[in-house]
């Protein structure tokens, strides 16, 4: 298989669960204006997936479409971080969701944008500009949560034990990725990962959170291995393409 065609399942699958999860949430957000920034986020992941998957339909030259990668694959073809599968629990897990995420996904597209593949780092170029608000959104918000109440700190410090043993998992590689890296085309995981790691560990001092001690991170993500909560989304988001085969709005 291209490894090419395995990255940007990669990336695609990522946003495509993301987004998924955030749109469980739409009409639910704690007021208005929260609600609908949620929302559109959720839609910028799906624009994000829906752009990585069209260029994949390329890659892989077998007739098929962005709908057909994204709806019509076996559980163990989806190549996501198993972070975006979890559920999005009380409003502090949901936000350090999206800032773990933004935080990943700016690094990533930063480097993207160099890469010797034209069209990946036009989807990169494209990207940033939407990822740099969900970072902006996200970590403002983490920050009032550490410096708010009693229960805000405890419900962010909460959050962050139950999501930090999942965070290594979005630098897993996918198979011949290292190829990639070679050609220039995407940035060594492994660069990226201590990146990301430095950024959020400034994040963190400057909010007053505490990294988790415990080094264990789950392993699995870019696998096919999934939490138990994927098959649960994969139904809910497979149903219509698979109960009408070929539908179109």
């Amino acid at each position: 298989m291209n490894p090419l065609y395995h990255y940007l399942l990669k990336l695609a699958d990522d946003t495509l669960i993301f987004g998924q999860r955030l749109g469980e949430l739409c009409g639910k957000g704690p007021y208005l204006e929260e609600d609908i920034a949620l929302t559109n986020i959720a839609l910028d992941y799906l624009g994000q997936s829906s752009n990585l998957f069209k260029y994949a339909a390329q890659v892989q030259n077998e007739g098929k479409t962005e709908d057909d990668l994204a709806f019509l694959r076996l559980e163990k073809e989806y190549l996501n971080c198993q972070l975006s599968e979890l559920p999005n629990g009380d409003y502090a897990q949901t936000i350090l969701k999206v800032y773990f995420f933004s935080v990943y996904q700016k690094l990533l597209y930063e480097s993207l944008m160099k890469s010797s593949d034209e069209q990946l780092s036009a989807i990169a170029e494209k990207s940033l500009k939407e990822v740099k608000y969900h970072y902006t959104h996200a970590s403002t918000w983490v920050k009032m949560f550490a410096g708010g109440t009693d229960e805000s700190k405890t419900r962010v410090e909460n959050a962050v034990e139950n999501l930090w043993e999942y965070t290594a998992g979005i630098f897993a590689e996918t198979e011949g990725e290292l190829d990639l890296v070679k050609l220039d085309i995407v940035p060594d995981s492994k660069v990226l990962y201590e990146n990301w790691k430095k950024e959020v560990s400034k994040d963190f001092n400057e909010f007053g959170i505490k990294i988790p001690e415990s080094e264990f991170m789950q392993k699995g993500s870019r696998t096919g291995y999934h939490t138990e909560y994927f098959g649960y989304i994969l139904c809910e988001l497979q149903y219509m393409q698979r109960t009408y085969p070929d539908c179109v709005w």
